[in-house]
């Protein structure tokens, strides 16, 4: 027997690999078992003397050769155990590793499942089942607050595309009014060229328009007074307030109450009306209306959704 280099546990002189360890034991020093050779004994061969008295002279002593000793390693068992999955080489039973191929002889025991991924994987589905019901509950609430509010709803979404849109002038097809004086007739109204304007004897004077076709109708400038410079201004009287209001083509009807400031710049009205084939402004109230004045209106003007 002999001793791993490097774990020192007791391996056979014909193994080649340490069975605790698995080390090679081929590049490991091989201990010298031989016992060193005894001194070989001499034979002291004494010479004849002349004189009793003094010493014979001594020889040198013949060697003597040593009785030979056997150095034949004795014979170990062979192992008896289980052979090596990969040389078939038998092996003692309780080693791990082969002592031809160092081939492992006790496969590594699988590691447990456990059933912390199981676990997990019904919670993730669970969380997945309650996140599919919680955007069927509000696609649900959506859609019921959509017919219960359809009204609502769609007046924000109008307004929101009225307010983030560009917008367009587009102009009637036929005016009348209720009144009109000579020389500044209800087409005034609407000619932005020719810069005349429209006139009436008196208040309370409404003027009508009509489109070909339907439209979102978003907002209108309305410009009060005989001209839009100031030294012209206040040579004819101007309407205190306007009823506009808006006729859509299946008859539906919607009115905005405007208070108008006395100023010759335009002023913009929204009204944010759908499908718009007629629009009326009645003119109410009159500021410097005195003998020889009448109520004068520039411009009105119409704007679509672009």
């Amino acid at each position: 027997m002999r001793s791993c280099t490097t774990c020192g546990a007791q391996v056979a002189r014909d193994d080649d690999f340490c069975g605790t360890c698995g080390t090679y034991l081929g590049w490991g020093p091989e201990a010298d078992e031989t016992a060193p050779a005894a001194e070989a004994p001499t034979q002291r061969i004494p010479a004849g003397t002349s004189d009793p008295d003094q010493p014979a002279a001594v020889q040198p002593a013949v060697p003597v050769a040593p009785r030979p000793e056997s150095t034949a390693p004795a014979e170990e068992a062979a192992p008896d155990g289980p052979p090596c999955p990969a040389c078939s080489t038998p092996n003692p039973p309780g080693r791990r590793f082969c002592r031809r191929c160092a081939q492992p002889l006790a496969p590594a025991a699988e590691p447990e499942k456990t059933p912390r991924r199981t676990r997990r994987a019904r919670n993730f589905d669970g969380h997945k089942v309650l996140r599919r019901l919680i955007v069927l509950c509000a696609l649900l609430v959506l859609v019921i607050g959509g017919v219960l509010l359809y009204p609502l709803g769609e007046y924000a979404v109008q307004d929101f595309l009225d307010k983030t849109s560009d917008t367009a002038r587009i102009g009637p097809v036929h005016t009348t009014a209720s009144a009109e004086l000579p020389g500044h007739p209800a087409a005034n109204a609407i000619d932005v060229v020719n810069g005349e304007y429209w006139g009436a004897p008196g208040p309370d004077a409404w003027i009508e328009f009509d489109f070909d076709q339907p439209f979102r109708l978003v907002s209108m400038l309305v410009t009060i007074g005989p001209s839009n410079k100031a030294e012209l201004f206040d040579t004819q009287a101007r309407p205190t307030s306007a009823h506009i209001t808006a006729t859509s083509v299946d008859g539906r009807a919607e009115t905005r109450i405007v208070q108008l400031a006395d100023h010759a710049d335009p002023q913009q009205v929204n009204i944010g009306v759908s499908d718009v084939k007629r629009v009326r402004v009645e003119f109410q109230g009159a500021t410097g209306l005195t003998e020889g004045k009448h109520v004068a209106v520039s411009l009105i003007e119409f704007f679509r959704r672009n």
